[in-house]
């Protein structure tokens, strides 16, 4: 079993959104994830999808976006992106999904010999524009990672989880926040965040005090899903421990 990732989707909804209005790049940009995913992704493979599916409003019209997804193979695991007004409730996201997908919000998936934990996440302090109104959101997102990592420790003990997020958890300056001290105080050693797109500053990949993170949007990835952990030309896992 191995598992992939690919966010901000950015599906079209019931409005059908056209993605090439941000560039030539993200022409027919569904149809060239589709085919990378049905060359690499076995039923027996799991892909996380960290936020920003659908620009539907509602869950009715976010239907047939899902219901694409669905059809591929693999299992899928859901998080919530800024962008995903028609996910209103967790119960009712969880309901449509079908049976071995999952959507995360304050609880962890096993995903064979390890777990994955997360939450969307949300800007960070240190912006020049941060306000008392994120400043609320953040700490909310912070409670929810910890109750994640908490349910890891439950289902997996002596596992070091995984975890996904939507928006990087460090602002541009790559200074530490309440999400970074969690990965420490939890042991995390691997992260993935979407969220980040074109021209928006990148922010960091690699490694950064003891956590590996990487960049999953879809256009950051050519449209093609990360294998997670990477693999290289021989085949070989990196070395995260």
């Amino acid at each position: 079993m191995r598992i992939f990732a690919i966010s901000d989707l950015h599906l079209p909804g019931a409005d059908k959104k056209a993605m090439d209005i941000f560039g030539p790049h993200w022409a027919n940009h569904f149809e060239r994830i589709r085919e990378d995913w049905l060359a690499r992704v076995t039923p027996e493979d799991t892909v996380l999808i960290p936020g920003d599916i659908s620009w539907a409003m509602t869950l009715t019209e976010a239907r047939q976006d899902l219901d694409a997804l669905l059809a591929l193979p693999g299992r899928k695991v859901l998080l919530r992106g800024n962008h995903d007004f028609w996910w209103d409730s967790i119960s009712r996201v969880r309901e449509y999904l079908l049976p071995g997908n999952a959507a995360l919000q304050n609880d962890a998936i096993v995903c064979g010999d390890t777990v994955i934990c997360g939450t969307r996440g949300w800007n960070c302090p240190g912006r020049n524009d941060f306000t008392a109104h994120d400043e609320h959101i953040y700490q909310r997102e912070a409670v929810r990672l910890r109750l994640s990592l908490d349910t890891a420790r439950r289902k997996m003990p002596g596992v070091t989880p995984r975890v996904m997020l939507h928006y990087p958890p460090f602002n541009e300056k790559k200074q530490p926040s309440l999400f970074t001290a969690l990965f420490w105080e939890y042991g995390v050693r691997q992260v993935i965040y979407g969220h980040i797109h074109g021209r928006s500053p990148t922010p960091y990949e690699g490694w950064l005090d003891g956590v590996h993170y990487r960049l999953v949007s879809c256009d950051h990835l050519n449209f093609q899903l990360l294998e997670w952990p990477e693999v290289d030309a021989a085949g070989q896992a990196y070395p995260f421990e």
